[in-house]
């Protein structure tokens, strides 16, 4: 159990007999991991900044220039930035306005719209990817050793893995 008082004292009035509290080392591991994933997710927002883009964007830059002929979906586009289908159309309405994608709808579908990457979209994925890169590497992949790396990403993949199977569940 977590020595930690609050969660102590948590656990004592919970009324719930199957709870698995964490233990005072998963506590810690669970901790690091939230403080790691917010401040690294801060600081590279902060790196994209002067290219006036939020990380949304180059979610969204990404996962089209990486698609066949720069174009998605607006519902796979959605489901691969972990995005509602209502929020994902605001987003794309904001990056419309900047330049960086347009809507055309989709043959045979009259409902269906594609979210398509532009030429500026293009040349500025082109220009903030290698700033990215250098970011996430700076501040997270250069700061282990080969081992580390390939410990974490055997550790993370079934996670990542399992957290992929629950997505569209209820």
């Amino acid at each position: 159990m977590d020595t930690s008082p609050a969660v102590a004292e948590l656990a004592e009035d919970t009324t719930d007999e199957d709870a698995l509290w964490l233990t005072a080392e998963e506590q810690r591991l669970w901790r690091a991991h939230l403080e790691v994933s917010r401040l690294l997710m801060y600081q590279l927002e902060r790196e994209l900044q002067p290219f006036g883009l939020a990380t949304n964007d180059y979610t969204i830059l990404v996962e089209l220039s990486e698609a066949p002929e720069h174009r998605m979906r607006m519902t796979d586009l959605a489901t691969a930035t972990l995005q509602s289908k209502s929020r994902l159309s605001h987003q794309i309405t904001r990056m419309e306005t900047a330049g960086l994608v347009t809507r055309e709808g989709c043959p045979g579908d009259r409902r269906g719209l594609y979210a398509v990457l532009t030429e500026q979209g293009w040349t500025t994925m082109r220009e903030v990817a290698p700033h990215h890169v250098r970011g996430v590497r700076e501040h997270f992949v250069d700061r282990l050793d080969g081992e580390q790396v390939a410990a974490m990403y055997a550790a993370l993949a079934p996670i990542a893995e399992h957290l992929r199977g629950l997505r569209g569940r209820g």
